[in-house]
């Protein structure tokens, strides 16, 4: 009887938070990237990215995800602890002006790819510091941010005026 009464609190409580949680409006925002087992997105092929010198030679190709609407652009990679070297994310804006991006949320170093509507590549932020609230501007107008791992652009020698070529689904 007196272990009963000891675990009784105990046991109202536990029912309690149940009937919290069970009654919580769970109405948010579709997301638009399925989930894996550990709550982080995970990567879907949208489309394919070829980074190319200004002549048209191919450097690399990679696989993106594409984020072209307000909430895809506001998650972008944040809460992903990888993504493998032939991976990227394609942000595509309405119109091309100064572009900034930060880190916030962000777990892998990104090199951050500013482009314009000739698809030039106008800027690039190499190694941007994982969680960072700090403003990483472009160095000019841009439609286009590609985000691939950081050290990518060093280890395949992409720079300011090579292009960009993409395809989506």
């Amino acid at each position: 009887m007196l272990v009963m009464r000891k675990l009784l609190p105990i046991v109202i409580l536990s029912i309690i938070s149940l009937l919290v949680v069970s009654c919580q409006d769970n109405t948010e925002q579709p997301i638009k990237h399925a989930q894996i087992s550990d709550g982080q997105p995970k990567f879907e092929k949208e489309g394919e990215l070829s980074f190319l010198k200004p002549d048209g030679a191919q450097i690399v190709k990679i696989n993106i995800e594409v984020a072209d609407d307000d909430a895809s652009r506001q998650q972008g990679l944040m809460n992903r602890s990888f993504m493998s070297n032939e991976q990227g994310m394609l942000f595509i804006f309405d119109k091309q002006e100064p572009q900034a991006f930060w880190m916030r949320n962000t777990i892998i170093s990104l090199d951050i790819i500013y482009v314009n509507t000739q698809k030039e590549i106008v800027s690039i932020v190499e190694d941007a510091a994982p969680f960072s609230d700090r403003s990483l501007p472009s160095k000019g107008p841009a439609i286009y941010v590609v985000e691939v791992n950081g050290g990518f652009c060093a280890q395949h020698g992409i720079a300011s005026g090579d292009k960009i070529d993409f395809t989506t689904k």
